[in-house]
């Protein structure tokens, strides 16, 4: 009966718009929920760092390779911010990458696609960023505290992000003959994957309800895909490259985009760990995480000396 009217108390807190810090009382299905999501989130932005770091020393100038740099170091930066939020919920980073090595915990299937050309760089800024973008503006109105501070500087970043892979795709629409083709190929393999990032269609996903009600999420996946759409089929336009669907088209009733079917077995394949790079994106993180051991290992030393010393003056 406490319980009961503990958690009552804790959605009138939602509803009233309230945010919920790491101390305050929350059900356990909030708690889980927030760190199945942030931490899903933090993998991505962790994992998604390596096929645009393929391409570091092969950028076509110097200016586009000191922007790639700057990309990549701060996605760095937000798998950081989040999985430090996430600790907030009382799980430590240790067990969150245990998690991730094992298959337990996800990442976004976006990051299993490769990366061929550097058109490819221009679609991920541009779609991949942008699809993250319309999700992450949303989350900044997100009912857990530190997830959503974290969310306003990644946000800002997210922006710079996804003008630097427009322009690409800009610049490449104005080039040679060869350049637009290798655009709208670029377009061609990311845009039904992009799509996919919102995650299922809200009948068939089974977090959304829990979601939308405790506040994680303002809007639902539906909604969210639906704003990517109808803002990038104009930015496409803008170019001059074609959206790869042929069912596209607008809907005066609705005031929105109509697409096509989306493949979801796809979806669930590549989320499964059968996408075109799932071993080799898992394998090159364990690689590293273990090679970078003696790093921790050397921090956490250096941290019990120095707290060692305090306790001498004290």
């Amino acid at each position: 009966m406490h319980n009961e009217h503990t958690n009552q108390h804790f959605q009138l807190r939602i509803d009233n718009g309230e945010y919920i810090e790491a101390k305050d009382y929350m059900p356990d299905g909030y708690r889980k929920h927030l760190i199945r999501q942030i931490s899903q989130h933090a993998h991505s932005e962790v994992i998604g760092m390596q096929p645009e770091g393929n391409w570091i020393t092969r950028a076509p100038s110097l200016r586009s390779k000191q922007i790639l740099l700057a990309k990549i170091q701060d996605e760095g930066g937000h798998g950081l911010y989040l999985y430090s939020a996430a600790e907030t919920l009382g799980i430590s980073r240790v067990e969150l990458i245990d998690q991730l090595h094992s298959g337990k915990a996800k990442y976004s299937n976006i990051f299993n696609y490769p990366a061929l050309n550097w058109a490819d760089i221009g679609a991920i800024g541009w779609l991949v960023d942008g699809a993250a973008i319309v999700n992450q503006v949303s989350l900044q109105r997100t009912s857990y505290g530190p997830y959503s501070r974290a969310m306003v500087r990644i946000c800002k970043e997210e922006s710079f992000h996804q003008r630097q892979g427009y322009e690409i795709m800009a610049n490449m629409m104005k080039g040679t003959k060869e350049q637009r083709e290798m655009a709208q190929d670029a377009m061609n393999r990311w845009w039904w994957p992009a799509l996919m990032m919102f995650g299922p269609h809200d009948t068939d996903s089974p977090h959304s309800s829990d979601a939308v009600k405790w506040k994680i999420k303002r809007e639902t996946n539906d909604e969210l895909r639906q704003k990517f759409i109808d803002k990038t089929v104009q930015q496409a336009e803008i170019i001059g490259l074609t959206i790869p669907d042929k069912d596209l088209k607008f809907n005066e009733k609705t005031g929105h985009y109509d697409i096509g079917k989306i493949n979801w077995d796809e979806f669930h394949r590549v989320i499964n760990g059968n996408g075109p790079c799932n071993k080799q994106r898992m394998e090159h993180h364990i690689k590293y995480h273990n090679e970078g051991a003696w790093v921790r290992e050397a921090a956490e030393a250096y941290k019990k000396k120095r707290l060692a010393k305090q306790l001498e003056i004290a």
